[in-house]
């Protein structure tokens, strides 16, 4: 009888564990080389409890609608349309090049990586400022739905399957460039050296069905609303910060943002601009490595490939 009762007492710990790790949210970044956090990873798979799957800022990384680490993807979202984000190429495979600089041979305009991804998913594309008919008119050229490219403002929230979605303000730029848009005025903005304007770039705030909120910089430097929308109000305890200097944050301002505006539990790097790592470790010197010295919250590497699970604190609890 008391051996009876130690199995269901120990059942029901297992059980209780299992449970809570279902309640996690699941990140996965999928960069150029398994394993490396290289020179232009920025794509991240976000899947909520629920199995809500969210792709972020695909890029160049996703080798195309094929590419076997998407799975299922239901929403697409897009920081911001320069080509490192929305991929106006993209790699053949995994490991394709070097760590510093990945073998982006594959084109994907005027479609984009993006819309050829949420096409092929049959995802919602959900952006802000004046990128949703941008991507409703690509949807629509292509055979897809236009509606299924969809709004969400500053200020205003979208929920799809498990997931309340925001965008927040970001300081960089936003243009289009002409090899987006085709044809003979694609040729004109290009022969001048412009670029069409598609309001101004975004952030996002994800509130997960755990209770998590997570911050997405998108590409930014310091922003006061880092503080008085991010923090104050929606109280994200996840970051994704941008970290690559010259183009955005660098690794100080980046610990800034974190350590004096954000505040959150704990952070991941992004958008380094650099091969961070070799053989999975932090190399030393790098822009990476300076942002962990100075982050007072702990920073995770988004090794490509490794899952990683938060709870609803946003504290990685597996796959740190």
């Amino acid at each position: 009888m008391l051996q009876h009762i130690r199995l269901l007492l120990v059942f029901v710990c297992l059980l209780g564990a299992s449970q809570a790790l279902a309640d996690n949210l699941k990140v996965t970044p999928l960069g150029s080389h398994d394993g490396e956090f290289c020179s232009r990873d920025r794509a991240l798979i976000l899947e909520d409890p629920n199995g809500t799957r969210i792709l972020y800022d695909a890029g160049l990384t996703v080798a195309g609608p094929k590419d076997k680490r998407l799975g299922k993807v239901d929403v697409v979202l897009v920081s911001h349309m320069h080509g490192d984000h929305v991929g106006a190429v993209h790699i053949p495979g995994v490991n394709s090049g070097e760590c510093g600089k990945p073998m982006a041979s594959v084109k994907a305009l005027p479609n984009t990586n993006s819309v050829n991804i949420a096409l092929a998913k049959k995802a919602k594309i959900v952006t802000g400022s004046e990128m949703p008919k941008f991507f409703a008119n690509k949807l629509k050229s292509l055979g897809g739905n236009p509606e299924d490219s969809l709004l969400v403002r500053f200020g205003a929230s979208r929920k799809v399957g498990g997931v309340t979605i925001t965008t927040v303000p970001a300081v960089h730029s936003n243009g289009v460039a002409g090899g987006m848009i085709g044809g003979e005025l694609g040729k004109l903005l290009d022969a001048a050296g412009l670029t069409a304007y598609a309001g101004p770039p975004t952030g996002y705030v994800l509130s997960f069905s755990n209770g998590l909120v997570v911050y997405l910089s998108g590409d930014t430097g310091i922003t006061a609303e880092q503080d008085t929308v991010v923090r104050q109000y929606y109280g994200a305890k996840l970051a994704v910060i941008n970290i690559g200097d010259t183009y955005t944050n660098g690794p100080r301002e980046a610990a800034f943002v974190v350590n004096e505006l954000i505040k959150p539990n704990s952070v991941i790097a992004s958008h380094a601009n650099e091969a961070a790592t070799k053989g999975g470790k932090v190399i030393p010197g790098t822009r990476t490595g300076t942002f962990i010295k100075k982050a007072n919250v702990p920073v995770y590497v988004p090794l490509s490939g490794r899952v990683m699970e938060f709870d609803k604190q946003g504290k990685c609890v597996k796959g740190c």
